[in-house]
């Protein structure tokens, strides 16, 4: 931000935003109360020190305003995720907006009167676009809690899984559009909004486009909010599961067709070689496959394709504004997932790990690696007093849980580390107790104190073959260039490829990819993304043809940026192995000069 001679730099670090003078990159003392910088977990609902919020994307700087969105928890207890934005000068909140209505707010749902105060998240954690002519500013939100169970918040849940338009002077809402009703599936819209002018009739019309997990675009007029493309509600199957009410229909866009496929069948089960593919066929006929939004069940896995990785991912999309053309990669991965009934437990840590930690580890503790390691050696890497700190510090993905007391961290610790725990036998909990008093007892005193649900989320199980590799049939990973006046596409691809597989003839598979595209000017794609061939590419963005590329000390697993240096252009990536563990470690930043 600047205004004649002043000039703020600003800068988060988990739930603190600094404000900085770039020219030293000291905290200016004015901002935050005298503190150079303000703690985003204040503001909420509740207690703030209970809270897990953690800024993953820049604010948006709009005249004498910073306003930013946050990270938070995908299950109970979680802070709404409110909207905020905050004066430049001094950090004092001048206005924000509730993702989850209060009584009395548009948007407010009589059938969930006590989701303001108990639902959480509704986030905005992956970035905003901003119109500043218009003075309108495009929050793409998340799911709301619990992610995957949603008996507890009837309804639509509005403004959750919603592109939201905001006065960005006010944060009074103009437009909304809600891509999932009721989200059963952490289907979070995953980037940042872009903006871009279309032809319409003969004219020119100011744009937004969102692309999403489920590999979908939705392209708006900017102003109005109106579809430039068909939008149907089309009707799909309840929930079998008890008390969860699905949304009878969901919106799909009839333009441009989904750059993801959008249901598992026989036919696309991997055919790499015959073992994996009779394999994969003895799998599939224990799932249900039914394309997308099928509700997960408690009988057999549901598979989600694309998966919970998209899809769109958080990297986003480029686009050319003056040809109305959008870039985007995608993974094609499918994953399975159900849900569990709530159960008793042996021992306090157990219960502690199933209702806290099992939705992202599994109820084995086998995680989904690398995103989400396995736990189930974990006694042999980390010390007790390393897990202690992990449980309430958090690190990567994993929030802290801030919210248990010493002896839950000492218990889910043992059992973590050794399988068992030596704290009592707890009795059978089917539900929480109707008295909120406190209790001596820890366990009960969480289920007292914290919505419990009476089914749980079994974790993320990503359909791999016994080798490690996607169980569906290629491509794994692409890129995609569509014509958003038209609603076609120009060219689709393959992006990446695994070397070994290459080396045996198998290449053009894609693969898994995180980090978005850039065009430049000259029509020069640039990404990097895939995670096993470490590669960075220059695409012709006409044709997709490849016209250059380097090999990267690690994964290019983010969105480059351009600049100019000294007369001379630059393009800059940041680089990382920590998506493949069978890689070397490392990270850098890398950075090629254009002739």
């Amino acid at each position: 931000w600047r205004a004649g001679r002043e000039r703020r730099l600003f800068a988060s670090v988990m739930n603190r935003l600094y404000a900085l003078d770039p020219a030293t990159g000291r905290p200016i003392g004015a901002f935050g109360d005298g503190r150079g910088f303000i703690d985003l977990r204040e503001d909420l609902r509740g207690e703030a020190a209970r809270h897990y919020v953690s800024m993953t994307s820049p604010g948006v700087v709009y005249r004498d305003l910073i306003i930013v969105g946050f990270r938070t928890g995908e299950a109970q207890p979680s802070p709404p995720g409110d909207i905020r934005a905050y004066d430049v000068r001094s950090g004092h909140l001048r206005w924000s907006f509730h993702t989850i209505p209060h009584p009395g707010e548009p948007g407010f749902d009589p059938r969930a009167p006590d989701a303001w105060r108990k639902a959480g998240a509704a986030n905005n954690w992956a970035g905003m676009a901003l119109d500043a002519r218009r003075g309108i500013v495009y929050v793409p939100t998340g799911s709301m809690t619990s992610d995957f169970y949603g008996a507890d918040r009837p309804g639509d849940d509005l403004y959750a899984n919603t592109l939201l338009a905001l006065d960005a002077a006010t944060g009074r809402r103009l437009w909304h559009f809600q891509a999932v009703h009721h989200d059963l599936w952490d289907r979070d819209f995953p980037a940042a909004p872009v903006l871009l002018s279309v032809r319409r009739d003969g004219r020119r019309v100011d744009a937004v486009a969102q692309a999403s997990k489920q590999g979908f675009v939705f392209l708006f007029d900017r102003a109005s909010g109106a579809p430039l493309f068909p939008i149907e509600e089309r009707a799909y199957p309840a929930s079998a599961v008890p008390g969860e009410q699905a949304s009878p229909t969901q919106p799909l866009p009839l333009r441009p067709a989904p750059f993801a496929r959008q249901r598992l069948t026989e036919e696309l089960l991997t055919t790499r070689t015959p073992a994996a593919h009779a394999w994969a066929l003895e799998q599939f006929h224990g799932f249900r496959s039914e394309g997308p939004f099928v509700p997960l069940g408690t009988d057999r896995p549901t598979v989600v394709f694309p998966g919970f990785d998209g899809g769109a991912e958080w990297g986003g999309a480029a686009v050319d504004p003056r040809r109305g053309v959008l870039y985007v990669n995608a993974n094609d991965v499918a994953w399975t997932a159900r849900l569990s009934e709530g159960r008793s437990y042996r021992s306090l840590g157990e219960g502690v790990y199933d209702i806290w930690c099992a939705a992202c580890h599994g109820g084995e503790r086998r995680g989904s690696p690398p995103a989400i390691p396995a736990l189930v050696d974990i006694g042999q890497r980390l010390t007790a007093e390393q897990v202690e700190a992990v449980v309430r510090t958090g690190r990567g993905r994993m929030p802290p849980v801030a919210w248990l007391d010493a002896q839950s961290v000492a218990a889910v610790t043992r059992y973590l580390r050794e399988g068992h725990d030596e704290t009592s036998t707890l009795a059978p909990i089917d539900s929480p107790p109707p008295s909120r008093s406190g209790s001596a007892d820890t366990m009960v005193h969480m289920f007292l104190t914290v919505p419990l649900e009476r089914f749980r989320f079994d974790g993320y199980v990503k359909f791999l073959d016994p080798d490690g590799y996607p169980a569906v049939a290629p491509p794994w990973g692409t890129l995609s260039a569509i014509d958003l006046n038209t609603g076609e596409y120009l060219w689709r691809r393959p992006l990446g490829e695994y070397p070994e597989l290459a080396a045996q003839g198998l290449g053009d598979t894609g693969s898994e990819n995180y980090g978005g595209p850039i065009l430049t000017a000259s029509g020069l794609l640039f990404i990097g993304a895939t995670i096993y061939d470490q590669k960075f590419r220059a695409l012709d963005s006409r044709s997709g043809a490849t016209l250059w590329e380097a090999a990267l000390p690690y994964a290019g697993t983010a969105t480059p940026v351009t600049y100019l240096a000294g007369g001379r252009q630059y393009v800059l990536i940041c680089t990382s192995n920590a998506r493949n563990p069978k890689a070397s470690q490392g990270s850098a930043y890398v950075a090629f000069a254009l002739p």
